[in-house]
């Protein structure tokens, strides 16, 4: 009896043991889960404001968590330090735009810029300027617009790009795109280049000729082109004016009889307080109104009143559309329009022709 007794002492002791041993890998299996997929997917401590945080290179674990700490984005700074030395975090170096709404998990993922970022569906319009692009991009946290105005100048980007003059400005194609948050701006100038890189080579295939002339009796380049596209695309407001309206243009340059090579477009004065504001009298006061002062301010560069020929460079992002419209203009002699006020315009081919429908346009706004 006291043999058997004995013998079930030990195995007692192996019992405990054993449960005791599964209670602490349920406890490490508990703690890992909630350390490696519960607290990384919490939201973060805000309601959604956007912070810029920048990080330098060779910056660690422990100073990303510190900038992220201080800007107001963790629940835990501890934790989520633990966390990004688990899964050895990668940040890129630059600037940042987080928001502290966001999980530990999507913060890594953000930081990090290997596309594990949520997207946010970024609709760009036809006729808009990088600085409109860049307030969008900021407002669906995909960049903010200081850094994204900043890479759209960046003069080795340009050079990568093969993009003339000192911005992107007219070759950020219009169209709606993916783009993960906290995305390098660079890389966004990048995407909306290669889309307009793509477009401009169907256009090129179905309107050879139409380039040929235009090479060949305006000495157009390509950013010439994209230039007298923005134009027509500020211009034009229906579809089937947009050859129509660079016709008008096109014409003036060509025409012998138009001796002043002025192309007389508003949009480009607006454009040219918008990038020169500081620099030029006329823009004293801009709200986004065209004034005769900033059309008639010799140093507003982009005005097409006071300077021929076309403005230094694109002043919108043209759609497809309008590139097409300058590359196969309409067959027409205007060398004049005016808006009509209802979204389409009258069209003349003299100065008389052109001052009466002027007339008439104002006769019928005064009775209305």
């Amino acid at each position: 009896m006291r043999r058997a007794s004995g013998a079930r002492g030990p195995s007692r002791r192996a019992s405990a043991l054993f449960v005791a041993a599964a209670l602490l890998g349920l406890s490490i299996a508990a703690v890992l889960t909630y350390g490696l997929m519960v607290f990384p997917r919490r939201p973060g401590p805000g309601g959604g404001r956007p912070v810029e945080v920048v990080i330098v290179e060779g910056d660690d674990v422990a100073q990303v968590a510190a900038k992220l700490d201080e800007a107001g984005l963790l629940r835990s700074r501890r934790t989520f330090e633990a966390y990004a030395r688990v899964v050895g975090i990668r940040p890129s170096p630059g600037r940042h735009l987080l928001t502290d709404e966001a999980s530990v998990h999507e913060l890594v993922a953000r930081l990090e810029r290997l596309g594990g970022a949520t997207k946010a569906k970024v609709t760009i319009p036809e006729g808009w300027t990088r600085f409109d692009i860049a307030r969008r991009l900021e407002a669906l946290q995909v960049a903010s617009a200081e850094a994204f105005l900043s890479a759209t100048t960046q003069p080795e980007l340009l050079r990568e790009l093969a993009i003339e003059g000192d911005s992107a400005e007219g070759h950020l194609f219009p169209a709606t795109y993916e783009l993960p948050k906290d995305s390098d701006p660079a890389d966004v100038v990048r995407r909306l280049k290669a889309e307009l890189e793509r477009r401009w080579t169907i256009l090129e295939q179905n309107h050879r000729l139409g380039r040929a002339q235009l090479e060949g009796t305006l000495h157009f380049t390509r950013r010439d082109i994209l230039t007298l596209a923005s134009m027509v695309e500020r211009e034009a407001a229906v579809d089937d004016e947009r050859p129509v309206i660079a016709s008008v243009f096109i014409n003036r340059l060509r025409d012998p009889s138009f001796k002043k090579k002025v192309l007389q477009c508003d949009p480009t004065s607006a454009y040219g307080c918008l990038v020169l504001r500081d620099r030029v009298p006329g823009c004293a006061g801009f709200s986004g109104k065209v004034t005769h002062a900033m059309n008639v301010d010799p140093l507003n560069t982009y005005s097409t009143y006071v300077h021929e020929g076309l403005p230094p460079g694109p002043i919108a992002n043209p759609g497809t559309k309008s590139i097409q419209a300058v590359l196969a203009p309409a067959s027409t002699k205007y060398l004049y329009f005016v808006t009509r006020g209802d979204r389409r315009h009258a069209f003349s081919e003299t100065l008389e022709e052109h001052n009466t429908a002027v007339e008439d346009l104002r006769r019928r706004a005064k009775k209305d």
